[in-house]
């Protein structure tokens, strides 16, 4: 005689299955390259000397008119002082997030590419850290430090809405370790007896 829990219902697409599908979705927190906000802040010299270059040879020939300035120099002060300029924008583009409930990748390069993945039960410790400017710009560091061979540690910078990142990666971490059954164990000297 068979028990009727025993049986899987009739229209149940899982029934044949060896097992159930796992649940759990990844959820993207945040999918993109550092924002031109945090570049135009840590760039800004590299604009300065870009167009301190494209006006230096028209400065030149407006204080000493007498000056002859060979033509080419127009045109290669603009091509050296645009290129400076647009140093930053292709620094922020070299880098690319994505952060996951489950785990963190980073592909890095502009012509060629390296992809590097940090599962979230490696990590150890979270940092955020925001200037003034990047509050003002709505931009941030997250630094995840890990146990990770190849990541020990992480700066993820120009991230929008950054404590609100913190948070939740600090949250998911946590609920990660839990499901893998990861137990920290305090090596400190000063542990009760």
């Amino acid at each position: 005689m068979t028990n009727p829990h025993d049986v899987p219902p009739v229209n149940d697409p899982d029934a044949n299955r060896p097992h159930a599908p796992a649940d759990d979705t990844e959820e993207v927190y945040f999918e993109g390259s550092p924002l031109m906000r945090w570049e135009v802040i840590r760039g800004w010299p590299w604009s300065l000397v870009g167009l301190i270059i494209i006006a230096a040879p028209i400065v030149l020939k407006v204080l000493r008119d007498q000056t002859a300035i060979l033509w080419w120099v127009y045109p290669a002060a603009f091509v050296v002082g645009a290129i400076l300029i647009c140093i930053p924008w292709v620094w922020s583009k070299t880098m690319r997030f994505k952060i996951s409930n489950y785990r963190i990748d980073v592909e890095r390069g502009l012509l060629s590419k390296r992809i590097d993945t940090l599962e979230l039960w490696h990590v150890e410790d979270i940092r955020m850290q925001q200037s003034i400017l990047e509050r003002i710009m709505g931009v941030g560091t997250v630094t995840i430090f890990s146990n990770d061979d190849t990541t020990p540690q992480l700066p993820m910078r120009g991230l929008p809405h950054p404590r609100q990142l913190f948070e939740t990666l600090k949250q998911r971490v946590i609920a990660v370790k839990r499901q893998r059954g990861v137990i920290k164990v305090d090596d400190s000297p000063h542990q009760p007896q």
